[in-house]
């Protein structure tokens, strides 16, 4: 049974942030195996100030044998600052992609809406610099789902290099929006969860070695988000906010 948010149960939060967080704990209830993830104590659910308004943060964790980290994160600042955060680190022994998904907007409207299943190894083609590529069962699949047209289609931050091709980045700009980018995000964690349950684990140590180098990568770059680390900082101070962004947001246990 997919647990109610504290967040929602106490605030009035976005209806479609409410909607989406529920949607990924019900596929993943569907396809995985869940157990508990070990978390820091004081980090599952975190209270502060933000200019003056109320910062509530909720944490949930679970881990697979696939994943070693399935990161959901509810965020709220009254009314004017509403975030769902989704992270899936596959363990370094797989070469999966890193599925990510992230909304950031008001309690009545989304702001940015992104989904992405970010690849961690890289090739080598002969005179050219080293690029990331998905597994081939990935490409196959994904290049089969629909491509949605949105109005107001954003453009990549300067460290978006993580990001694969398929990457979505958008403004929703109608409920109609909403529900598109609701029904591809389901579609990539179904695709991600299915083709994970029958991936094989990696036996060549230099495999092992790039999908490792591919997560720390991903991770250094996702630290580089000047917008996350500034609203910690000021809600909870730089130390607890480097430790937040690099203990529950982004580790790297590779």
């Amino acid at each position: 049974m997919v647990v109610s948010s504290k967040i929602a149960s106490q605030t009035k939060q976005n209806l479609f942030i409410q909607k989406l967080g529920r949607k990924i704990e019900e596929i993943w209830q569907s396809n995985l195996e869940l157990s508990p993830y070990p978390m820091p104590d004081d980090l599952g659910y975190v209270e502060g100030t933000l200019e003056g308004d109320r910062l509530v943060i909720e944490n949930r964790c679970y881990q697979t044998l696939q994943f070693r980290k399935l990161h959901l994160e509810l965020a709220q600042v009254s009314d004017r600052l509403h975030i769902l955060h989704c992270v899936m680190f596959p363990r370094t022994t797989y070469n999966l992609p890193i599925f990510g998904a992230d909304l950031v907007g008001r309690s009545d409207a989304i702001s940015a809406a992104i989904a992405d299943l970010s690849p961690v190894s890289r090739e080598h083609d002969l005179g050219m610099e080293p690029h990331s590529v998905l597994p081939p069962d990935y490409h196959q699949a994904l290049g089969k789902l629909p491509s949605p047209l949105f109005q107001k289609v954003r453009e990549l931050p300067a460290w978006g290099d993580i990001f694969s091709k398929y990457c979505l980045f958008i403004t929703p700009q109608t409920s109609a929006e909403e529900q598109l980018f609701l029904d591809h995000v389901c579609n990539l964690l179904t695709i991600h969860c299915k083709l994970a349950q029958a991936a094989v684990p990696l036996t060549s140590p230099q495999a092992r070695g790039q999908v490792r180098a591919g997560h720390r990568y991903y991770c250094f770059q996702q630290r580089q988000n000047d917008k996350t680390r500034r609203v910690l900082e000021i809600s909870f101070g730089k130390d607890w906010a480097e430790r937040y962004m690099s203990t529950m947001l982004f580790d790297c246990a590779a």
